[in-house]
């Protein structure tokens, strides 16, 4: 009697055996099903291309899948080994971590997007068609000819299956049903080391069409966010109080240190009763002819207030700590109340620096390097609120890509940035500021439609599919019933051990019970932990 065996994975991974006792019952055998929680399709039409790939390469493809078998047999000892050790003997948090992470492939703690349940249905579609193919060519390459393969969803899951005569896989070697069941979790290895491999490798394969890591490019500003004023998807950060940035690591990290640099209570900062700080590393050159045009600070519940969308400033003294010891006091307030100026930010940030905003102490000799017909003054600034340069440049505008044309020399592109684009003052949180908007480290070389978002795109399909592929495979590696693992443990015990059939059946009745247990109590521990 033939009988017609279907490898499944997902939700619904169920062997099938079937009798086929005629070629019309063989034919209804391969029709589509579709029911309320379940519909697949069935393709023939890849069965007689994959037996010829598998013949013609048999010999290459056996060493290849052979490869494979000692991977799956470390990787059922070596998982099965780590979730009893989590279990039972002694939990570590930073391995259960990870377990949950490689698992779920995300962090489970947090809410799933539409979109990414769409890239998590896709690649897992393409990881168990990865693994299926897997199957496949290993049945090939020892000659058995598959009945098809189907494509199926289940509830919502999606998943495929390849469909063979299981007699004739009995009746060969032991090793040879090991290569075609440990072909699946190594195809699914392999395919996670491919996608590591891009990931890393991602900057040189796209440098022909997108500049890398020179100015992070905006894709997204929340619409709360105060930077939607000023930036929009396509313009470029090229600078953060004056310091480059390149990545968005790098932006990242310099809106980390600037929280540390307001919240930290250090000798650079003065504080006044109800008048904020002034950060005595940040000032700037303005001309005496401008403040006289300026407007006298407001006081509101001993808070310094301008209206208009101006920013109070006050007259520092070169940056000498002697001269801002004195302001401490009833008598320094006072005078720095008179001092104090409302001026307009935007027109201030574009002036000559009294101090590099870093902590170094700009002077010439003793005075300031502001001239006699200029005073030096830094911004006023609330308590966790962060007076932030931000220098931005818009590559696709006319302006830029004209001046771009006409510079060639590539050491002047931070100038050309500079000049097609401008700097903005942000006050405020800096943390929240960095997390309102979507930066990419890919800027096209031409501006065609979408193309700033492909390279994000591509880097969140390439993870998703690594972590999803990587969780096929450390399920189908467990000794758990309906999986890989169940057909891999009982070819092992049958091949390795000298026991009756009567007993080799109860030893692997009592370990695929235990591996259930284990995996389904590991399980439902991470959901619990992470869900609930």
């Amino acid at each position: 009697m033939r009988v017609n065996r279907a490898r499944r994975l997902g939700a619904a991974r169920l062997p099938l055996r079937a009798s086929l006792p005629s070629p019309s019952h063989r034919v209804a055998t391969a029709s589509n099903a579709v029911s309320c929680w379940y519909c697949d399709l069935k393709i023939s039409a890849f069965n007689e291309p994959l037996f010829r790939f598998g013949r013609n390469h048999a010999a290459i493809l056996k060493l290849w899948f052979s490869i494979g078998t000692g991977f799956g047999l470390t990787a059922l000892v070596g998982v099965t080994l780590i979730l009893i050790w989590q279990l039972f003997l002694r939990s570590n948090a930073q391995l259960s971590n990870l377990f949950s992470s490689l698992l779920f492939g995300f962090s489970p703690s947090l809410r799933i997007s539409l979109s990414d349940a769409g890239y998590l249905f896709v690649s897992t579609l393409v990881s168990v068609a990865v693994h299926e193919f897997g199957h496949a060519v290993a049945l090939a390459s020892e000659g058995i000819q598959l009945e098809y393969i189907a494509v199926f969803i289940a509830v919502l899951f999606p998943g495929a299956l390849v469909a063979f005569d299981h007699d004739l896989l009995q009746a060969l070697p032991r090793l040879t049903a090991l290569r075609v069941y440990c072909a699946g979790i190594w195809h699914n290895a392999v395919f996670c080391a491919v996608c590591g491999l891009l990931l890393f490798l991602k900057p040189v394969i796209l440098f022909p069409f997108y500049i890398h890591a020179e100015s992070p490019l905006v894709l997204d500003v929340a619409p709360a966010s105060p930077l939607s004023e000023f930036l929009s998807p396509g313009d470029a950060i090229v600078s953060l109080d004056g310091v480059r940035i390149h990545d968005v690591q790098d932006w990242v990290e310099m809106t980390s240190v600037l929280d540390k640099k307001i919240r930290q209570n250090s000798s650079d900062l003065h504080y006044f009763k109800g008048f904020g700080t002034v950060d005595n590393r940040k000032g700037y050159c303005v001309p005496n002819a401008l403040l006289e045009d300026s407007k006298k600070v407001q006081l509101v519940d001993s808070q310094s207030i301008c209206s208009n969308d101006l920013v109070a400033f006050v007259r520092i003294h070169c940056f000498d700590p002697s001269k801002l010891e004195d302001v401490g006091n009833d008598d320094g307030q006072q005078g720095r109340r008179e001092n104090e100026l409302c001026l307009n930010a935007k027109d201030i940030v574009k002036l000559e620096k009294c101090g590099d905003g870093l902590g170094t102490v700009m002077t010439n000799g003793s005075s300031c390097i502001c001239s006699q017909d200029e005073s030096c003054l830094s911004p006023v600034q609330l308590p966790g609120l962060m007076w932030v340069e931000i220098t931005y440049s818009r590559p696709y505008s006319t302006e830029c890509l004209q001046l771009r044309s006409s510079l060639l020399d590539s050491n002047t592109s931070y100038a050309v940035e500079q000049n097609c684009g401008g700097t903005f003052v942000f006050v405020g949180d800096v943390i929240s500021m960095a997390h309102s908007v979507q930066l990419t480290v890919y800027r096209p070389r031409w501006r065609i439609f979408l193309g700033e978002y492909l390279p994000n795109k591509l880097e969140k399909s390439l993870i998703c599919t690594f972590h999803v592929s990587l969780t096929l495979a450390l399920l189908n590696s467990l000794p758990v019933y309906f999986l890989d693992g169940e057909s891999i443990l009982e070819v092992t015990l049958s091949h390795f051990t000298s026991l009756s059939p009567r007993k080799m059946r109860k030893v692997l009745q009592i370990c695929l019970v235990g591996g259930t247990f284990i995996s389904v109590l590991a399980f439902l521990r991470v959901f619990f932990i992470n869900f609930l």
